[in-house]
C-alpha cells in the first residue's frame, strides 16, 4: 500500500468538496447549481429539482424552471420558497423565473466570511489527512527510521500543495464576490 497515493486520493477529495460546496455560494450571478439539494414533493416522493424540469439561464441574473409536467409547477415553487434561497420565485404558469437580487456589499462581506470558513474547513480536512498517514507510516515497523522520515516530508510537501491549491479556490471565489 503506498501511503502518498492513499494520502493524495484523501486529500483530493477534501478540495473537491470545497470546491463543490464553493459553487453554493451565489455571487450575484445565477447559476443552475444554487438549486442543488432542494427537494420537490413530487406525488408523494422527495424529488431534485432537476429531474423535474430544465433549468436553464437566460440572462446572467436569471434562472427559467420548465418542469416536464407541467402539474408540477406549484409543488416546485412551494419548495423554492420553503428552502429559503433568498429569491422569490415568479410563476407565469409555464415556467418559474428566479431573478437573483444584486447582493449589497454588506452581503457580500459575510459571504467571503463564509468562503473563509470553508476554506479552513477543507484545510482542517487535510491536516486530518496528513496526520492519519504520518500515524500510519509510524506504526509501520518495517519501515527504517530514514524512510519513514522521507515518507513523512513528502506528506508535508503534498499538503503544502493542496493547502496552496485550497487558497487559491478561496482567493478566486473571493474576486468573484467583490467584483460587482
Amino acid at each position: 500500500m503506498d501511503y502518498l497515493d492513499e494520502a493524495e486520493m484523501n486529500m483530493l477529495k477534501a478540495i473537491e468538496n470545497l470546491e463543490a460546496r464553493l459553487v453554493t455560494v451565489r455571487a450575484g450571478r445565477a447559476n443552475a447549481s444554487m438549486l442543488n439539494g432542494i427537494m420537490v414533493e413530487y406525488y408523494g416522493t422527495p424529488t431534485a429539482i432537476n429531474q423535474l424540469a430544465n433549468i436553464t439561464v437566460p440572462e446572467a441574473r436569471q434562472l427559467f424552471i420548465k418542469p416536464f409536467d407541467r402539474g408540477a409547477l406549484k409543488d416546485i415553487e412551494k419548495a423554492i420558497n420553503e428552502a429559503n434561497i433568498g429569491i422569490t420565485p415568479t410563476n407565469n404558469g409555464e415556467i418559474i423565473i428566479l431573478t437573483v437580487p444584486q447582493l449589497t456589499e454588506e452581503t457580500r462581506k459575510n459571504y467571503v466570511k463564509q468562503v473563509r470558513e470553508m476554506g479552513e474547513q477543507a484545510k482542517v480536512a487535510l491536516r486530518n489527512v496528513r496526520q492519519d498517514t504520518n500515524n500510519a507510516i509510524k506504526k509501520n515497523e518495517e519501515l527504517t527510521e530514514d524512510v519513514q522520515k522521507s515518507l513523512m516530508d513528502d506528506v508535508q510537501e503534498l499538503i503544502n500543495k493542496y493547502n496552496k491549491n485550497v487558497d487559491d479556490l478561496i482567493k478566486e471565489k473571493e474576486n468573484e464576490l467583490m467584483s460587482v
